[in-house]
Protein backbone atom coordinates (compact mmCIF):
# COMPACT_ATOMS: atom_id res chain seq x y z
CA UNK A 1 0.00 0.00 0.00
CA UNK A 2 1.25 3.37 -1.25
CA UNK A 3 2.14 6.22 2.13
CA UNK A 4 0.21 9.56 1.65
CA UNK A 5 2.34 12.49 1.27
CA UNK A 6 0.81 15.94 2.26
CA UNK A 7 2.89 18.70 1.59
CA UNK A 8 2.57 20.44 4.37
CA UNK A 9 5.09 23.13 3.18
CA UNK A 10 3.24 24.09 0.34
CA UNK A 11 0.18 24.52 2.74
CA UNK A 12 1.97 26.70 5.60
CA UNK A 13 4.47 28.82 2.98
CA UNK A 14 1.46 31.29 1.96
CA UNK A 15 1.35 32.12 6.32
CA UNK A 16 5.52 33.06 6.20
CA UNK A 17 5.46 31.15 9.52
CA UNK A 18 9.07 30.26 9.51
CA UNK A 19 10.09 33.69 8.76
CA UNK A 20 7.83 35.31 11.09
CA UNK A 21 9.01 33.78 14.31
CA UNK A 22 12.32 34.15 13.16
CA UNK A 23 12.58 37.73 14.96
CA UNK A 24 10.58 36.61 18.22
CA UNK A 25 13.24 34.12 19.60
CA UNK A 26 16.59 36.87 19.70
CA UNK A 27 14.05 39.83 21.26
CA UNK A 28 14.19 40.30 25.34
CA UNK A 29 10.26 40.61 26.64
CA UNK A 30 11.06 44.53 27.42
CA UNK A 31 11.78 45.18 24.00
CA UNK A 32 8.84 42.95 22.64
CA UNK A 33 6.10 44.54 24.68
CA UNK A 34 7.70 48.20 23.90
CA UNK A 35 6.59 48.66 20.30
CA UNK A 36 2.73 48.22 21.86
CA UNK A 37 -0.04 49.93 19.56
CA UNK A 38 -2.16 52.19 21.24
CA UNK A 39 -5.79 50.67 22.41
CA UNK A 40 -7.35 53.27 19.94
CA UNK A 41 -5.61 52.36 17.04
CA UNK A 42 -5.92 48.83 18.04
CA UNK A 43 -9.69 49.11 18.55
CA UNK A 44 -10.08 51.51 15.85
CA UNK A 45 -13.80 50.20 14.86
CA UNK A 46 -13.92 52.69 11.44
CA UNK A 47 -11.41 49.75 10.02
CA UNK A 48 -13.18 46.28 11.17
CA UNK A 49 -14.57 45.41 7.91
CA UNK A 50 -15.41 41.91 5.92
CA UNK A 51 -13.38 40.75 3.70
CA UNK A 52 -13.87 40.36 0.26
CA UNK A 53 -12.60 36.80 -0.37
CA UNK A 54 -9.76 34.66 1.18
CA UNK A 55 -6.52 36.62 -0.37
CA UNK A 56 -8.02 39.57 1.69
CA UNK A 57 -8.52 37.93 4.47
CA UNK A 58 -4.91 36.25 3.77
CA UNK A 59 -3.18 39.66 3.38
CA UNK A 60 -4.94 41.17 6.10
CA UNK A 61 -3.99 38.67 8.92
CA UNK A 62 -0.35 38.27 7.09
CA UNK A 63 -0.39 42.45 7.35
CA UNK A 64 -1.70 42.13 10.75
CA UNK A 65 -0.53 39.63 12.60
CA UNK A 66 3.40 41.66 12.21
CA UNK A 67 2.04 45.08 12.62
CA UNK A 68 0.16 44.13 16.00
CA UNK A 69 2.17 41.25 17.63
CA UNK A 70 3.19 42.73 20.20
CA UNK A 71 -0.50 43.47 21.15
CA UNK A 72 -1.55 39.99 20.03
CA UNK A 73 1.20 38.30 22.61
CA UNK A 74 -0.41 40.44 25.29
CA UNK A 75 -3.66 38.66 24.31
CA UNK A 76 -2.57 35.86 24.43
CA UNK A 77 -0.41 36.29 28.17
CA UNK A 78 -3.99 37.63 29.24
CA UNK A 79 -6.40 34.88 28.10
CA UNK A 80 -3.50 32.06 29.91
CA UNK A 81 -3.75 33.88 33.32
CA UNK A 82 -7.21 33.82 32.83
CA UNK A 83 -7.18 30.18 31.62
CA UNK A 84 -4.89 29.69 35.24
CA UNK A 85 -7.28 31.31 37.24
CA UNK A 86 -10.30 29.62 36.24
CA UNK A 87 -8.61 26.31 36.95
CA UNK A 88 -7.75 26.00 40.02
CA UNK A 89 -7.07 22.49 40.56
CA UNK A 90 -3.99 23.29 37.86
CA UNK A 91 -2.99 26.28 39.63
CA UNK A 92 -2.49 24.63 42.13
CA UNK A 93 -0.82 21.62 41.22
CA UNK A 94 1.55 24.35 39.31
CA UNK A 95 2.42 25.97 42.96
CA UNK A 96 2.88 22.01 44.32
CA UNK A 97 5.12 20.83 41.70
CA UNK A 98 7.52 24.23 41.30
CA UNK A 99 7.38 24.88 45.15
CA UNK A 100 8.59 21.06 45.84
CA UNK A 101 11.27 21.10 43.05
CA UNK A 102 12.47 24.48 44.83
CA UNK A 103 12.24 23.36 48.53
CA UNK A 104 14.01 19.79 47.59
CA UNK A 105 16.55 22.28 45.66
CA UNK A 106 17.20 24.45 48.71
CA UNK A 107 18.68 20.97 50.55
CA UNK A 108 21.10 21.37 48.49
CA UNK A 109 21.52 17.61 48.11
CA UNK A 110 21.24 16.72 51.97
CA UNK A 111 18.85 14.34 53.69
CA UNK A 112 15.33 15.87 54.81
CA UNK A 113 15.40 15.35 58.65
CA UNK A 114 11.96 15.74 60.25
CA UNK A 115 13.40 13.95 63.52
CA UNK A 116 10.96 11.11 63.00
CA UNK A 117 11.45 10.38 59.72
CA UNK A 118 14.48 11.00 57.15
CA UNK A 119 13.68 11.39 53.54
CA UNK A 120 16.66 11.41 50.57
CA UNK A 121 16.00 13.95 47.98
CA UNK A 122 15.75 10.78 45.53
CA UNK A 123 12.64 9.83 47.60
CA UNK A 124 11.29 13.66 48.09
CA UNK A 125 11.45 13.57 44.16
CA UNK A 126 9.81 10.24 44.07
CA UNK A 127 7.30 11.32 46.44
CA UNK A 128 6.56 14.46 44.66
CA UNK A 129 6.17 12.71 41.23
CA UNK A 130 3.86 10.30 42.71
CA UNK A 131 1.26 12.86 44.62
CA UNK A 132 1.82 15.07 41.25
CA UNK A 133 1.30 13.12 38.05
CA UNK A 134 -2.53 12.19 39.45
CA UNK A 135 -3.10 15.94 40.16
CA UNK A 136 -2.03 17.26 37.41
CA UNK A 137 -4.69 14.36 35.43
CA UNK A 138 -7.36 15.34 37.53
CA UNK A 139 -6.54 19.48 36.57
CA UNK A 140 -7.13 18.01 32.71
CA UNK A 141 -3.99 20.54 31.87
CA UNK A 142 -4.81 19.58 27.80
CA UNK A 143 -8.20 20.75 28.19
CA UNK A 144 -7.01 24.47 29.73
CA UNK A 145 -4.12 24.00 27.06
CA UNK A 146 -6.64 23.89 24.03
CA UNK A 147 -9.03 26.18 25.35
CA UNK A 148 -6.23 28.21 25.09
CA UNK A 149 -5.13 27.85 21.47
CA UNK A 150 -8.90 28.04 20.33
CA UNK A 151 -9.52 31.04 22.64
CA UNK A 152 -6.51 33.34 21.34
CA UNK A 153 -6.53 31.88 17.81
CA UNK A 154 -10.29 33.21 17.36
CA UNK A 155 -9.54 36.11 19.07
CA UNK A 156 -6.31 37.08 16.86
CA UNK A 157 -7.29 35.78 13.81
CA UNK A 158 -10.92 37.25 14.04
CA UNK A 159 -9.13 40.70 14.32
CA UNK A 160 -6.68 40.16 12.35
CA UNK A 161 -8.73 39.62 9.27
CA UNK A 162 -11.59 41.99 10.22
CA UNK A 163 -9.26 45.07 10.61
CA UNK A 164 -8.72 46.29 7.23
CA UNK A 165 -5.48 47.85 6.53
CA UNK A 166 -4.30 51.41 6.84
CA UNK A 167 -5.06 53.74 3.94
CA UNK A 168 -1.27 54.43 3.29
CA UNK A 169 0.03 50.81 3.79
CA UNK A 170 -2.89 49.86 1.29
CA UNK A 171 -2.04 52.58 -1.63
CA UNK A 172 1.95 51.77 -1.67
CA UNK A 173 0.66 48.05 -2.39
CA UNK A 174 -1.05 49.11 -5.21
CA UNK A 175 1.76 51.34 -6.45
CA UNK A 176 4.17 48.07 -6.66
Amino acid sequence: MARISIPLDALTSRFNLSQRFEGVRSQSIASRFANLKPISEFFDFKRLSKPENFGEAQSRVNYNLGYFSSNYALIFVMLAIYALLSNPALLFVIFLVVGGMWGIGKLGGADLDLGFVRATTSQLYTTLLVIGIPLTIYASPHLTILWLIGASGATILGHAAFMDKPIEQAFSEEAV
